[in-house]
């Protein structure tokens, strides 16, 4: 996860040398792919947990067609967001609120790295599927790899060599959609060996109307939830760039540099979310309830170790990226609040991975949408805009969004009602729970 993470903090780093105009472009687009990543990280989280859940169960045979039906799911996907992003940049960069002297350049970006959206649902897809198996190196290898594909051709589209002219903004954009199909292409071959029996080309006109209703079915209320956070960070975004470019540069910036708090976090909370669906299958729900509190005292640990080094070296990180004075003071301002953050979204992360392996996407969902709304979106506005908090109070209503939907979703584990059959039935391996 970090080093996929580094990819667009690579961006971030280099394309500061460009300008701060170029790196608010990246920020805000960046929430924009994430939005549409949802589409294909909602279709390959419902068909990896089903593929953790079976071979937990003992059933090979049914996890490996389900997880050739998510992967054609996701590239299908891929294939239509990337021409409508394509052809569609520049209403969507005038949608996105961009200052006017920053349209062109976010236009450009939006067309090319969005236009390679096939890849990245390639790499959802496939690495999702991959994971769930219990394989978590081979795709670390594979994020490896892109890394060193993206620096490298970042050197050459900031700089020039071999040549080749400096390309700016443009070149970067190129040097992302390249380093994702070469990633792509690598993880489609580890997807192939991923099982016993091989996939083979022919597997793909594979299907079955079963289980692909299945996945659907625990996939729709997991893309609604991620929809939910990824539009909600783009309004707030919007509502940033209302303020100022300088305060969509510094969030950009402090964006980045929380990253590598939670990541980590984020990791074990998968990790766990790929334990607690292997549990769940096999039908030991007494061994799933627990593994969730592990991944939560074990994730805040790291998490908050994290967000006091980010605190302690903050100034010097953002130098890094910046030397505005004005931006520069925004991100420190916000270092202690970050202190807050991070262990709400950690509390957050583990019992909704952990909620979601077991199947009860319903009422995350549901969670997830009304909370997100009305708390994050609402209070960003009337703190931000209307009180004219700025930055700091973004920031108020994203640690009472992240404290409320955690509390929430820890009362719903509480209540184990997992371990309840439904109407419909629950026997391990074979029928997900539906709440």
């Amino acid at each position: 996860m970090m080093l996929q993470f580094l990819l667009g903090t690579a961006d971030t780093l280099m394309v500061s040398h460009i300008s701060d105009d170029a790196v608010a472009v990246i920020g805000i687009s960046s929430q924009l792919f994430a939005a549409v990543n949802i589409l294909f990280m909602a279709a390959a989280s419902g068909a990896g947990i089903l593929v953790a859940q079976r071979l937990g169960a003992g059933k090979e045979a049914e996890g490996r067609l389900i997880g050739i039906i998510g992967a054609k799911l996701c590239l299908g996907l891929g294939a239509v967001l990337s021409v409508l992003l394509y052809f569609g940049a520049g209403p969507i960069a005038r949608m996105l609120q961009l200052p006017a002297q920053l349209q062109p350049l976010g236009e450009t970006y939006i067309s090319i790295v969005g236009g390679g959206m096939v890849f990245m649902a390639a790499m959802a897809g496939l690495g999702t599927v991959v994971r769930n198996t219990g394989n978590t190196r081979g795709p670390m290898y594979v994020a490896i790899g892109m890394n060193i594909i993206h620096i490298g051709t970042n050197y050459v589209a900031i700089y020039g060599a071999f040549g080749i002219p400096p390309l700016g903004l443009e070149g970067v954009a190129f040097s992302t959609t390249f380093s994702r199909l070469v990633g792509a292409l690598v993880m489609f071959m580890l997807f192939c060996s991923c099982f016993r029996q091989k996939i083979e080309w022919k597997d793909f006109r594979l299907f079955d109307r079963a289980l692909f209703k299945e996945t659907v079915k625990i996939s729709w209320p997991l893309g609604v939830n991620m929809s939910s956070w990824c539009f909600t960070q783009l309004v707030i975004f919007a509502l940033i760039a209302m303020i100022g470019s300088k305060e969509l540069s510094a969030r950009t910036y402090m964006n980045t540099m929380e990253s590598f708090c939670f990541l980590i976090g984020y990791s074990i909370a998968l990790a766990g979310q790929i334990r607690i669906a292997h549990l769940f299958g096999s039908g030991d729900y007494q061994a799933a309830y627990r593994c969730a509190y592990r991944v939560i005292w074990i994730g805040l640990i790291f998490v908050q170790a994290n967000a006091l080094l980010v605190y302690v070296f903050g100034e010097e990180a953002i130098r890094l990226f910046t030397s505005d004075p004005e931006i520069i003071g925004m991100g420190v301002s916000l270092l202690a609040i970050n202190l807050l953050l991070q262990p709400a979204k950690m509390l957050n992360m583990a019992l909704v991975n952990a909620l979601t392996a077991v199947g009860d996407t319903r009422y995350v969902m549901i969670v997830g949408f009304f909370v997100m709304w009305s708390v994050a979106v609402g209070c960003s506005y009337y703190l931000a805009v209307y009180l004219g908090w700025g930055l700091h109070g973004i920031y108020a209503a994203m640690i009472a969004d992240e404290l409320l939907r955690g509390l929430l979703v820890l009362a719903r584990w509480r209540a184990k009602k997992f371990m309840i059959p439904s109407t419909a039935g629950v026997k391990a391996g074979s029928t997900v729970y539906t709440s």
